[in-house]
């Protein structure tokens, strides 16, 4: 399989200084963008992720420009074409430039010095990302992409710190599909595997970048909601059960249609109101428990349950 060629953004804020870099690139087939001011080329780091920024600065003098590049590109490393004589521009990118790999290029440097220095930040960049990509299918179940049970329970512990620390809202939201198990004994087992995957992708559908969401065993999900009091997390729970109910109907490889629901229990904490995080839990899994026994298909709030209910096993 071919690999794709590198892309290169050539940022020319100066105008005209990178003419021959960039015809040198389009001679060795490389994918060569171009943007002529500061808010293109953040335009274009948003929109077509480069394998490395070209940049040719606007000014010689101050920082802005690198730090709104910083901000802006991530991991993508960077490289600066500027003037010999410009003696503090290593100095401004050192104190500008913070989140990733950066290189610097003299403007009178040959081809063969330029070719040089692309190729270390080309090969740096890929391995950046191969880290990335290593710690991301550690972290994440390989079937829904939501994270694992270790990742998912770091998060929240550092979510419920926070929020005691601050005294900021939160809740809880545990998640188990009804009559999962029978969909296995009735089809086979891909059916059931095709299913966990699409509640998985409702719930990652359904949640803020905040959010943290994670798959805690066969069926079961759990989802942590900062910033969230009960109001606004029971229309999440409405929505998400609603949403999983729509699985309903035909599966690839399953004999008729399959009924899909879930119930969901939720818990809620506002900085001060609960004593630990095993207290938040504890509420979540009784209020879910009282959903299954309810018949599912529904999502119960602790604070809401009757007296008898909160006391279920």
């Amino acid at each position: 399989m071919t690999q794709p060629s590198p892309r290169i953004l050539a940022a020319d804020h100066r105008g005209g200084a990178l003419e021959g870099r960039v015809a040198h690139l389009v001679a060795r087939a490389f994918e060569v963008g171009r943007s002529s001011s500061l808010r293109e080329t953040l335009r274009q780091i948003g929109a077509v992720r480069p394998d490395v920024i070209l940049l040719e600065p606007l000014t010689r003098s101050g920082s802005e420009e690198f730090e709104a590049l910083d901000l802006a590109r991530g991991d993508v490393p960077l490289l600066i074409q500027g003037e010999r004589t410009d003696r503090e521009l290593p100095l401004r990118a050192g104190r500008a430039l913070a989140s990733g790999t950066w290189d610097l290029l003299f403007r009178d440097a040959g081809d063969e010095e330029f070719e040089l220095r692309l190729a270390r930040l080309l090969a740096h960049g890929r391995l950046l990302r191969e880290m990335d990509e290593l710690r991301h299918r550690a972290s994440h179940d390989d079937r829904t992409d939501l994270l694992r049970p270790q990742a998912f329970q770091t998060r929240v512990v550092e979510h419920f710190s926070a929020a005691q620390r601050h005294k900021l809202e939160l809740a809880l939201v545990l998640i188990d599909l009804d009559k999962f198990g029978a969909v296995n004994k009735r089809h086979d087992h891909t059916v059931g595997d095709l299913l966990i995957a699409r509640v998985g992708e409702v719930i990652r559908r359904n949640k803020r970048t905040e959010d943290v969401a994670g798959r805690l065993g066969g069926d079961e999900f759990g989802l942590l909601l900062p910033y969230t009091g009960k109001i606004n997390a029971a229309h999440v729970v409405s929505r998400l059960r609603s949403e999983i109910a729509k699985l309903s109907g035909h599966i690839e490889g399953a004999r008729e249609d399959v009924p899909v629901s879930a119930s969901i229990g939720f818990e809620t904490f506002d900085g001060g109101d609960l004593d630990t995080l095993e207290t938040l839990r504890k509420h979540a899994e009784v209020a879910l428990r009282l959903a299954k026994r309810r018949g599912g298909d529904q999502g119960i709030y602790f604070r809401n349950m009757p007296a008898e209910g909160s006391e279920g096993s």
